[in-house]
């Protein structure tokens, strides 16, 4: 039986129709999805209760304790190459990249604990299975120096064989590269917030991790992230309507330093 060429054709069309229209739904349904999926990262750990303190081990184990999906930590590298968990660059009126480990070993934390390294922080990290560690390296004084702080971070945590469990997050674009170049398959995000989706992909990164005010200016970078089969990230949000409004914009993740109260958002929406 012979066809009509012209019947092919709109049959080739329609056909043509439908797959698009099938793809585009399916889009539009995973966006949804994703707004539903929105995690929950503790900002330097869950610190803002009893006991804690930003970038303890103690804020570690809490945010673990309450279910987060992972716990940010910063980490800076000591003159004598020690990777220390610390947010600011000094701490009690010495710097930290200039000290070298011993001149720090034995200041305390306002819980209490003595400053982490990075060594004791991984160590606590991986008797507890159900967090994700989000690690943040500081930018140090020079590009060398930012290599020399990733190449070690990444020795460090492939030698405690938690790679498989940690994201990389920087502001430094030579530690982000470096990162990219040392963990191909790990999960790497750029901090600083004027670079798009786009020219993060095309420099080997897997997602944005910006200030929420990036994204409201930026509202379409979530959209792309989803497009290009990247992660976005916002922080640090505090408060309910900025959640609300993150979480409506899809974005993956929420760093908060309230992460239960962004918990508690996400169940009721989910009801």
């Amino acid at each position: 039986m012979t066809h009509c060429p012209l019947a092919l054709k709109y049959k080739f069309t329609m056909n043509l129709k439908s797959t698009l229209l099938l793809l585009l739904c399916l889009m539009m349904a995973g966006m949804v999805a994703a707004k539903d999926n929105t995690k929950v990262i503790a900002h330097r750990g869950y610190w803002k209760t009893e006991g804690s303190a930003q970038n303890s081990i103690r804020s570690l184990e809490r945010a673990s304790e309450i279910g987060a999906y992972g716990s940010e930590f910063d980490v800076h590298l000591t003159a004598d190459n020690v990777l220390v968990v610390y947010h600011d660059n000094d701490i009690q009126g010495k710097h930290i990249q200039s000290c070298t480990y011993d001149e720090l070993k034995d200041l305390q934390l306002s819980n209490g604990e003595k400053l982490p390294t990075l060594e004791q922080y991984l160590k606590r990290a991986k008797k507890l299975k159900n967090i994700r560690l989000i690690f943040e390296l500081k930018s140090h004084d020079t590009p060398e120096r930012n290599r020399d702080a990733a190449r070690l971070s990444v020795q460090m945590v492939k030698r405690m064989k938690l790679a498989k469990r940690t994201d990389y997050i920087s502001f430094n674009m030579d530690a982000c590269k470096e990162f990219i170049r040392l963990c191909p398959k790990s999960e790497v995000s750029y901090l600083n917030g004027e670079l798009s989706p786009m020219e993060l992909k095309e420099l080997g990164f897997t997602g944005l991790d910006y200030h929420y005010k990036v994204l409201q200016s930026h509202p379409d970078w979530v959209k792309d992230c989803k497009v290009l089969g990247m992660t976005s990230n916002v922080w640090t949000v505090d408060d309910p309507k900025l959640m609300e409004e993150m979480i409506d914009m899809g974005v993956d993740f929420i760093t908060t330093d309230l992460p239960e109260e962004t918990q508690k958002i996400l169940h009721s929406r989910a009801q």
